[in-house]
């Protein structure tokens, strides 16, 4: 794969406006490549808003919703991480020039318009979130001009059916998540053309709903909605329901969603709180300093995993990585907890940067 892949670039934007017959082997190892930077870079800003509940309202149906979000986001980047490997290529993860760079755009190009930030859950980082997800034609609010997540992974899925002889089911692996988080959230092995189909449907399906409803097909709770119509819901506080059969309409007229009490992290500035001129204690430094250190590792050991020929070894490689993932959460919620210095009434936040491992 070519070394000149970049976060920041129009590479997706490229990658569709080159005609389907120039769709080769090549063209989807660029794709699929861009498709783990963007699964990667939804995570932290979904985890930031997840991590800022407050933990008396961590049993509200905001603080399940967007936790049952961030565990099918996981999911989705363990399947795309499984194309990249079934066509014979390693996933880019622990590279410091690919890792998610906040605040700024969607990788690849993918709406231009959208600047995405760390921050804590609110109304602005509701609609941001929602934003990610937008199909190009939602069954409620309007219609986007730009290319949608949703029409990229279409755009593979053609490529995968016009060229299935790429797929050779090497270095798969495997992760059961459907006994804590519902149907369709498992990482599964992609040796088939039909393989890679369910999970390009379940990706997409889950993000945006179908083009009829929007409901999530692959739900881990009953009548459980796709994640655009889930962050709508929340930042609209109102459930979303059919208010028309002939014609189908939707409209967000249900019951009352009340917004959760939350810390209120500021927006993490470009390359940190340091780099971006906010004074830190040496305390704050500490928190900063291990949970990037985490962050950096647990990026480490996803890429090994991938990259390990024994099943042993990417197993375990995959549950070291889990480790460092759940030891992300308290240094997080202790920055989210330390007031800035400005006086402003906004707290520190994790700031997802990647360092190198210790030589």
């Amino acid at each position: 794969m070519s070394g000149a892949v970049k976060y920041r670039s129009d590479a997706i934007v490229e990658l569709m406006q080159m005609p389907a017959t120039d769709h080769d082997e090549t063209w989807l190892k660029e794709a699929l490549q861009q498709a783990v930077l963007l699964e990667l870079a939804t995570l932290p800003p979904y985890l930031c808003g997840l991590w800022s509940i407050l933990e008396e309202d961590q049993g509200s149906d905001v603080f399940e919703t967007i936790h049952e979000i961030v565990f099918d986001e996981m999911s989705h980047m363990g399947l795309v991480c499984n194309m990249v490997s079934t066509i014979g290529e390693v996933p880019r993860i622990a590279d410091s020039e690919l890792v998610p760079k906040y605040p700024g755009p969607l990788p690849g190009g993918v709406q231009p318009d959208l600047e995405v930030s760390l921050t804590g859950l609110s109304k602005q980082a509701l609609d941001m979130y929602s934003r990610i997800e937008r199909p190009d034609d939602p069954v409620a609010e309007e219609r986007i001009a730009h290319t949608s997540i949703g029409a990229f992974y279409t755009a593979i899925l053609e490529a995968f059916r016009a060229r299935p002889e790429l797929i050779q089911g090497t270095r798969q692996l495997t992760k059961d998540m459907s006994a804590a988080h519902g149907q369709g959230n498992n990482v599964a092995p992609l040796r088939s053309l039909g393989d890679v189909e369910a999970a390009l449907q379940v990706i997409k399906e889950q993000g945006e709903g179908t083009a009829a409803s929007p409901e999530n097909p692959f739900p881990g709770e009953a009548d459980e909605l796709a994640h655009f119509y889930s962050f709508r819901e929340i930042f609209h506080g109102r459930n979303l329901i059919r208010v028309s059969d002939d014609p189908p309409l939707f409209d967000f007229q249900g019951d009352e969603i009340p917004m959760p009490r939350a810390f209120p992290m500021g927006t993490v500035p470009a390359g940190g709180w340091v780099e971006g001129g906010v004074p830190v204690s040496d305390a704050v430094q500490r928190d900063l300093t291990e949970f990037n250190r985490h962050y950096s590792s647990m990026l480490r050991f996803l890429e090994r995993a991938w990259k390990a020929e024994q099943p042993g070894t990417a197993k375990q490689m995959l549950n070291r990585a889990v480790v460092e993932m759940v030891s992300l959460q308290v240094p997080a919620q202790t920055l989210m907890a330390t007031p800035l210095p400005d006086g402003s009434g906004k707290t520190y936040g994790p700031e997802f940067l990647y360092v190198e491992e210790d030589p």
